[in-house]
């Protein structure tokens, strides 16, 4: 037979999930080997350890409480298979060290605990101490719109799967969640939303916040710089020289007529004030729409052609 598990603590019998907490706090860093100078440090330090491991499951400590370490760690009688307590037989992983940080939190947390004289910190746990959770690193998702998600705005709604903590304070479950998001007009790629503490839950930690990053779907016709829209226009040689009316059909459904009366080179563009993507500060300006032109250049001439081209376009 070992130890009591209460007496290791030092706690009695009915003593709270708060009062266990309590005690393996203060004795973790009385007896934490890279500080105690006790030459039993380190079998202390892991016999607190399992204490805590099974007073502060439920489980473990039913089974414990009623059945003793015999019945903990060799398994109950199948007669009481049916109780919820711990059936399996329980062994310690002997990992001292992971029951710290993951009471603490953080990798290193012991680094955190002790001042520059090796002190135990006395605001630790306090007002302005550290306390004894750390928040989870933030999880980043992509959100894919379209541009006319992003033209006029648009309510997303995202499931998600997360783990959550059950009434007893120990056990988790997985759940679904609908997160909804209201995308305005005129968000940019890279616009981030951000659901604070939407991430899975435990007994010693700070769910991490969810972000959601704005991505833009590729457009058929459209591609977006900034606030402008630019729009690709086919258009052949004769058409570029001698002038034309190009139609869009803008993100809004409406038609556009533009009409190019100037002669249209390579590196020509023609702009249309006020066409673009909405302005997400101010959403009744928008941007420009720039339309670029593919010059459609003949594949073959014959002399005859040559010959009139040569002579119209002599000045």
């Amino acid at each position: 037979m070992g130890q009591d598990y209460y007496t290791l603590l030092g706690i009695i019998r009915n003593a709270t999930d708060a009062d266990v907490k309590k005690a393996y706090r203060k004795l973790a860093l009385k007896y934490h080997p890279d500080k105690s100078e006790d030459p039993c440090a380190d079998e202390k330090f892991l016999q607190i350890a399992e204490a805590y491991d099974v007073l502060s499951d439920l489980r473990k400590k039913a089974t414990y409480d009623k059945f003793g370490e015999e019945g903990l760690k060799g398994g109950i009688p199948i007669e009481f298979g049916d109780t919820g307590a711990w059936t399996t037989g329980y062994t310690f992983h002997g990992n001292a060290n992971k029951i710290f940080r993951d009471f603490f939190g953080g990798d290193n947390p012991y680094a955190d605990f002790f001042d520059v004289k090796g002190e135990i910190s006395l605001g630790f746990g306090g007002p302005q101490g550290r306390g004894a959770k750390k928040q989870d690193p933030h999880i980043e998702k992509d959100l894919y719109l379209s541009l006319e998600d992003l033209f006029h705005g648009c309510l997303k709604k995202i499931k998600i799967s997360r783990r959550t903590m059950n009434e007893d304070g120990h056990t988790s479950s997985i759940k679904d969640k609908i997160l909804t998001i209201q995308v305005k007009q005129g968000w940019k790629p890279g616009t981030k939303i951000t659901f604070p503490k939407e991430g899975d839950q435990g007994p010693n930690n700070i769910p991490s916040d969810i972000i959601f990053v704005v991505k833009e779907k590729p457009h058929t016709f459209f591609c977006r710089e900034e606030n402008d829209l630019i729009y690709c226009a086919p258009i052949s040689l004769a058409k570029a020289l001698t002038g034309h009316t190009v139609q869009i059909e803008t993100l809004d459904g409406r038609f556009l007529s533009i009409p190019i009366n100037d002669i249209v080179h390579p590196k020509y563009t023609k702009v249309v004030p006020g066409e673009g993507m909405p302005l997400s500060k101010d959403p009744l300006q928008k941007g420009n729409l720039v339309i670029q032109f593919d010059i459609k250049f003949p594949e073959k001439l014959t002399p005859s052609k040559k010959k009139l081209i040569n002579r119209a376009l002599q000045l």
